[in-house]
Protein backbone atom coordinates (compact mmCIF):
# COMPACT_ATOMS: atom_id res chain seq x y z
CA UNK A 1 0.00 0.00 0.00
CA UNK A 2 2.45 2.05 -0.99
CA UNK A 3 0.46 3.84 -3.61
CA UNK A 4 -1.81 6.55 -3.44
CA UNK A 5 -5.47 5.63 -3.22
CA UNK A 6 -6.07 7.64 -6.26
CA UNK A 7 -4.44 5.02 -8.29
CA UNK A 8 -6.17 2.02 -7.31
CA UNK A 9 -9.43 1.40 -9.15
CA UNK A 10 -12.66 -0.11 -8.23
CA UNK A 11 -13.77 -1.78 -5.03
CA UNK A 12 -9.87 -1.64 -3.94
CA UNK A 13 -10.13 2.27 -4.10
CA UNK A 14 -12.73 2.80 -2.45
CA UNK A 15 -11.63 1.16 0.84
CA UNK A 16 -7.86 2.59 0.65
CA UNK A 17 -9.86 6.45 0.78
CA UNK A 18 -11.75 5.25 3.51
CA UNK A 19 -8.97 4.15 5.38
CA UNK A 20 -6.71 7.04 6.82
CA UNK A 21 -3.28 6.63 4.84
CA UNK A 22 -1.62 8.48 7.84
CA UNK A 23 -0.72 6.50 11.40
CA UNK A 24 -3.13 7.09 13.62
CA UNK A 25 -3.00 10.08 15.79
CA UNK A 26 -2.18 10.17 19.75
CA UNK A 27 -5.46 11.73 20.12
CA UNK A 28 -7.47 8.61 19.13
CA UNK A 29 -5.29 6.19 21.43
CA UNK A 30 -6.16 8.52 24.67
CA UNK A 31 -9.57 7.72 24.87
CA UNK A 32 -8.75 3.38 25.01
CA UNK A 33 -5.77 4.31 26.92
CA UNK A 34 -7.67 6.02 29.24
CA UNK A 35 -10.13 3.08 29.54
CA UNK A 36 -7.63 0.42 29.76
CA UNK A 37 -6.10 2.46 33.38
CA UNK A 38 -9.59 2.43 34.26
CA UNK A 39 -10.21 -0.86 34.37
CA UNK A 40 -7.43 -1.93 35.30
CA UNK A 41 -8.13 0.67 38.51
CA UNK A 42 -11.25 -0.46 38.99
CA UNK A 43 -10.68 -4.03 38.84
CA UNK A 44 -7.85 -3.64 41.72
CA UNK A 45 -9.46 -1.79 44.18
CA UNK A 46 -12.39 -4.18 43.23
CA UNK A 47 -10.16 -7.18 44.33
CA UNK A 48 -8.80 -4.74 47.35
CA UNK A 49 -12.22 -4.64 48.63
CA UNK A 50 -13.11 -8.07 48.25
CA UNK A 51 -9.94 -9.32 50.02
CA UNK A 52 -10.98 -6.78 53.07
CA UNK A 53 -14.36 -8.53 53.50
CA UNK A 54 -13.01 -11.95 52.91
CA UNK A 55 -10.57 -10.62 55.93
CA UNK A 56 -13.91 -9.48 57.93
CA UNK A 57 -15.29 -12.74 57.23
CA UNK A 58 -12.32 -14.97 58.37
CA UNK A 59 -12.09 -12.75 61.60
CA UNK A 60 -15.90 -12.85 62.05
CA UNK A 61 -15.80 -16.94 61.59
CA UNK A 62 -12.50 -17.26 64.41
CA UNK A 63 -14.60 -15.40 66.73
CA UNK A 64 -17.52 -17.54 66.09
CA UNK A 65 -16.10 -20.85 66.46
CA UNK A 66 -14.49 -19.17 69.91
CA UNK A 67 -17.49 -18.06 70.99
CA UNK A 68 -18.97 -21.48 69.86
CA UNK A 69 -16.55 -23.61 72.40
CA UNK A 70 -17.11 -21.73 75.26
CA UNK A 71 -21.22 -22.17 74.77
CA UNK A 72 -20.27 -25.77 74.35
CA UNK A 73 -17.88 -25.91 77.48
CA UNK A 74 -20.39 -24.32 79.24
CA UNK A 75 -23.32 -26.52 77.97
CA UNK A 76 -21.18 -29.21 79.36
CA UNK A 77 -20.59 -28.39 82.84
CA UNK A 78 -24.36 -27.67 82.88
CA UNK A 79 -24.72 -31.16 81.65
CA UNK A 80 -22.26 -32.55 84.29
CA UNK A 81 -24.27 -30.72 87.49
CA UNK A 82 -27.52 -32.08 85.87
CA UNK A 83 -26.31 -35.45 85.77
CA UNK A 84 -24.95 -35.27 89.20
CA UNK A 85 -27.84 -33.81 90.65
CA UNK A 86 -30.11 -36.42 89.35
CA UNK A 87 -28.17 -39.66 90.74
CA UNK A 88 -30.29 -41.35 92.98
CA UNK A 89 -28.21 -41.00 95.92
CA UNK A 90 -28.18 -37.66 95.29
CA UNK A 91 -32.11 -37.36 94.80
CA UNK A 92 -32.39 -39.32 97.91
CA UNK A 93 -30.18 -37.08 100.03
CA UNK A 94 -31.82 -33.43 98.94
CA UNK A 95 -35.69 -35.52 99.82
CA UNK A 96 -34.09 -36.66 103.05
CA UNK A 97 -32.46 -32.03 103.12
CA UNK A 98 -36.52 -31.46 102.55
CA UNK A 99 -38.03 -33.57 104.94
CA UNK A 100 -39.34 -36.86 102.41
CA UNK A 101 -39.29 -40.14 103.59
CA UNK A 102 -39.20 -43.30 101.67
CA UNK A 103 -42.52 -44.61 100.59
CA UNK A 104 -43.69 -48.59 102.24
CA UNK A 105 -45.04 -50.58 99.83
CA UNK A 106 -47.68 -48.82 97.20
CA UNK A 107 -51.43 -49.27 96.74
CA UNK A 108 -53.20 -49.03 93.08
CA UNK A 109 -56.67 -48.64 92.52
CA UNK A 110 -57.93 -50.57 89.85
CA UNK A 111 -60.02 -48.96 87.08
CA UNK A 112 -63.00 -50.04 88.75
CA UNK A 113 -62.33 -48.30 92.00
CA UNK A 114 -61.21 -51.11 94.14
CA UNK A 115 -57.82 -50.77 96.48
CA UNK A 116 -55.28 -53.48 95.10
CA UNK A 117 -52.59 -53.83 97.87
CA UNK A 118 -52.40 -52.81 101.40
CA UNK A 119 -51.70 -48.65 101.83
CA UNK A 120 -49.30 -48.01 104.47
CA UNK A 121 -47.97 -44.85 105.92
CA UNK A 122 -44.45 -43.83 105.13
CA UNK A 123 -42.66 -43.73 108.50
CA UNK A 124 -39.38 -41.87 109.09
CA UNK A 125 -36.03 -43.84 110.12
CA UNK A 126 -34.92 -42.75 113.21
CA UNK A 127 -31.57 -40.36 112.17
CA UNK A 128 -28.23 -42.07 112.62
CA UNK A 129 -25.93 -40.99 115.59
CA UNK A 130 -23.99 -37.75 114.94
CA UNK A 131 -20.66 -37.88 116.27
CA UNK A 132 -20.64 -35.24 118.75
CA UNK A 133 -17.45 -32.81 118.35
CA UNK A 134 -14.12 -32.52 119.74
CA UNK A 135 -12.55 -29.71 121.85
CA UNK A 136 -9.25 -28.94 120.12
CA UNK A 137 -6.52 -29.69 121.78
CA UNK A 138 -4.28 -27.10 120.25
CA UNK A 139 -3.55 -24.97 123.23
CA UNK A 140 -2.53 -22.00 121.46
CA UNK A 141 -5.94 -21.91 119.86
CA UNK A 142 -7.63 -19.52 122.58
CA UNK A 143 -5.60 -17.23 124.30
CA UNK A 144 -6.32 -16.74 128.25
CA UNK A 145 -4.92 -14.53 130.61
CA UNK A 146 -3.57 -15.89 133.84
CA UNK A 147 -6.69 -15.83 135.74
CA UNK A 148 -8.55 -18.35 133.77
CA UNK A 149 -11.19 -16.35 131.97
CA UNK A 150 -11.03 -15.88 128.25
CA UNK A 151 -9.66 -12.91 126.14
CA UNK A 152 -12.80 -12.33 125.07
CA UNK A 153 -14.39 -11.69 128.29
CA UNK A 154 -17.36 -14.63 128.17
CA UNK A 155 -17.33 -17.09 131.47
CA UNK A 156 -16.17 -20.15 130.80
CA UNK A 157 -18.87 -21.79 132.98
CA UNK A 158 -21.73 -20.39 130.79
CA UNK A 159 -23.26 -23.09 128.20
CA UNK A 160 -22.13 -22.46 124.63
CA UNK A 161 -24.52 -21.40 122.04
CA UNK A 162 -23.84 -24.46 119.69
CA UNK A 163 -26.02 -25.14 116.71
CA UNK A 164 -28.26 -28.87 115.95
CA UNK A 165 -26.22 -31.31 114.36
CA UNK A 166 -26.62 -31.34 110.79
CA UNK A 167 -29.08 -33.80 109.39
CA UNK A 168 -27.01 -36.93 107.93
CA UNK A 169 -26.42 -37.22 104.38
CA UNK A 170 -26.15 -40.87 104.11
CA UNK A 171 -29.66 -43.02 104.51
CA UNK A 172 -30.13 -45.20 107.60
CA UNK A 173 -31.56 -47.81 106.26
Amino acid sequence: MSRPAASLKGRAGRLARLMPSASPSSAARTPFVLLVVLLLGGGLITLLLLNSALNEGSFRLSKLKRDTTELTDEQQALQRDVDSYSQPDALERRARELGMVPGGSPAFLNPDGTVRGVPKKAVAPPPSPSPSPTPSADPSAEPTPEDGTPADGTDPAAPENTPAPPTPTTPGR
